[in-house]
């Protein structure tokens, strides 16, 4: 293996305080990072650089983590452009949402489904995502979930089994025995498939007895829960989550004062999706008080073909700031440690020895800018893994 320093960075995102500023950052200025193999092995200033095989000049660009996106679906096939359209106009839609996804990915072939899941994550990764979640959810029968996340594992080792999404058309007038369906032939198909279980929980999907239900028959096979929770409505989302360990509620944009505390005194990182707020002309949840309760909070894309297409994570950081009452300095470590946290990992968004070398260099002096310059193109080159592959 070849040893590589990136030298003269202007402001370096390490998100480890003890090596730099004291600030949850990390920031270290005029720095450089050294990469052997696929691991980070040295941070610093440039000045102190260790010898190294190569070396990449960042000509006073700054560094960040790549980002670690916690929260989509990108297995499916078939569009709802009518859907947003009209939802733009404001007009109302009754074409089956979730539904016109299901019966597209069901018809879809498995090279189709890889293909698409590979092409939406090169666009991501190309804005600099470097980690990404993704379920299943859109087949709803033992084959297609189970196919679902065999495809999903090729791509990444964060594949979520979501077979309770919605009831499955097929089960309109018998959501009780979907239920028995998802605890039980197709947890079997799929627990071997996945390292997570999900659940909507909500108005309209599932109540809180049968996503407990979901959840505790999940984790009696080895996985570990994660929870769609307070997205569209008040409910027990959160608090079941917090209750089960979940290690990600995902949405939390109606949140009560006691689902709030829940998520600061527990170990539930609240992960926010400001793109189905974009997309969806909702509500936007609140950041800055999840923030000033002490939870943990990550932003992820919620990259899907209904409420929320797009598989770019700066534009999620700008909504964050804008709209959410992060900072710069939040949103960025929310789209890198606490996209982290979500899949309760450390070994990736963070740039500190002993991490994976997950890098992107931005075309700009800060990752303020990211925010600052909304919209611009500003990922410069991506390391994943150690390998430059942008």
């Amino acid at each position: 293996m070849t040893t590589t320093a990136v030298t003269h960075i202007a402001s370096l995102v390490t998100n480890d305080p003890s090596l730099g500023n004291g600030t949850p950052l990390g920031l270290i200025h005029d720095a450089a990072v050294v990469i052997d193999g696929d691991r980070i092995v040295w941070t610093g200033e440039s000045s102190k650089a260790p010898a190294t095989d190569n070396v990449l000049d960042a000509a006073g660009r700054a560094v960040i983590p790549g980002f670690v996106d916690s929260h989509s679906h990108l297995v499916f096939a078939g569009d709802r452009t009518e859907e947003f359209n009209a939802r733009m106009s404001g007009q109302p839609y009754r074409a089956g949402g979730i539904r016109t996804t299901v019966a597209a990915t069901r018809a879809a072939s498995d090279d189709d489904l890889s293909a698409n899941v590979a092409r939406y994550l090169a666009e991501a990764l190309r804005q600099g995502t470097t980690t990404f979640e993704t379920k299943s959810g859109y087949g709803l029968t033992v084959e297609d979930e189970a196919r679902a996340l065999r495809i999903a594992g090729r791509h990444t080792d964060e594949v979520t089994y979501l077979g309770a999404h919605i009831v499955s058309p097929d089960y309109a007038d018998d959501p009780a025995g979907y239920v028995d369906l998802v605890t039980g032939p197709m947890l079997d198909a799929c627990a071997p498939h996945a390292r997570w279980i999900d659940v909507f929980c909500e108005q309209g999907a599932f109540d809180g007895d049968q996503a407990r239900a979901i959840l505790t028959a999940g984790r009696a096979k080895g996985l570990h829960p994660r929870v769609h929770a307070n997205q569209l409505s008040y409910g027990p989302g959160v608090q079941l989550a917090v209750e089960l360990d979940a290690a990600s509620a995902d949405h939390c944009t109606h949140l009560t004062d006691a689902d709030v505390d829940a998520l600061a005194q527990g170990n539930t990182v609240a992960t926010l999706l400001p793109g189905a707020e974009f997309s969806t002309r909702a509500e936007w949840p609140d950041a800055r008080r999840l923030l000033d309760a002490g939870a943990t909070v990550a932003l992820s894309t919620d990259c899907n073909p209904g409420s929320s297409f797009t598989s770019s994570v700066p534009f999620c950081i700008a909504l964050a700031v804008r709209d959410m009452g992060m900072t710069p300095d939040e949103a960025v470590w929310a789209s890198t440690a606490g996209g982290a946290a979500a899949l309760r990992r450390t070994d990736v968004g963070r740039i500190t020895p002993g991490a994976r070398a997950d890098l992107v260099l931005l075309d700009a002096p800060s990752h303020v800018h990211l925010a600052y310059r909304p919209g611009v193109p500003l990922v410069s080159a991506v390391w994943r893994r150690g390998e430059r592959v942008v």
